[in-house]
C-alpha cells in the first residue's frame, strides 16, 4: 500500500471519529459504551446474530433470524464499537427521542393497542442490566403519575411525559 493511500485511509478513519467525538460528549460515549458491552453478551468485542438474539430473549422476545440478520446489514461491517457509535451518531442526528421511545415501547404491545403491562415497563426499568431503577427510584417514578391504569401503561403518553420533562407537551 503506498503512503499516499495510507494517509488518504488514516485522514478518513480520524475525521469519522472526530465526527463521532462531536455528536456525543464524553458522558454519551461512556454510556453507549456500557449499552455497548451489555449487548456484547460473549465480550468479543464485536455484537453478532446470538448477541442480539440473547438479548432480544432476556427481553423476553423471540426474533427471527432475518431480523436479526437485516438488523446487523445496516453495519457497513463487524459491529464493534466505533461501528455502533457511528450508526447511533447518523439515525440519531435529528432524530426525535418522543418516537424512538414509542418505537421501542411498541415491541411490547403485541395487540396494537398503545398499551403495555405495567409489569413489562417495571421489568425494563428495573431489569440487572444497564442503569436500573432502584425500587425507590421506581417508587418515585410513579409518585410523578405516569399514564398507568388497571396495569397498563398508555406507553405515547408515558413518552411523552419522559419527553417533556414531566410537564404537558
Amino acid at each position: 500500500m503506498s503512503k499516499a493511500v495510507k494517509k488518504k485511509s488514516t485522514k478518513t478513519k480520524s475525521k469519522s471519529q472526530s465526527s463521532v467525538q462531536q455528536t456525543f460528549d464524553q458522558k454519551t460515549i461512556q454510556e453507549f459504551k456500557e449499552s455497548f458491552a451489555i449487548m456484547d453478551g460473549n465480550k468479543d468485542g464485536v455484537i453478532d446474530r446470538n448477541d442480539l438474539s440473547d438479548l432480544y430473549a432476556c427481553l423476553g422476545q423471540i426474533q427471527p433470524v432475518e431480523k436479526i440478520d437485516n438488523m446487523l446489514k445496516e453495519a457497513a461491517g463487524p459491529l464493534n464499537f466505533t461501528t455502533f457509535l457511528s450508526m447511533f451518531g447518523e439515525k440519531m442526528h435529528g432524530s426525535d427521542t418522543f418516537s424512538a421511545l414509542v418505537d421501542a415501547f411498541k415491541m411490547f404491545d403485541k395487540s396494537g393497542t398503545g398499551k403495555m403491562k405495567e409489569q413489562e415497563l417495571m421489568g425494563l426499568l428495573m431489569n440487572k442490566r444497564g442503569n436500573p431503577l432502584s425500587d425507590d427510584e421506581y417508587q418515585a417514578m410513579l409518585k410523578g403519575k405516569p399514564p398507568i391504569d388497571k396495569g397498563e401503561v398508555d406507553y405515547v403518553a408515558f413518552a411523552k411525559m419522559l419527553t417533556s420533562g414531566g410537564e404537558e407537551a
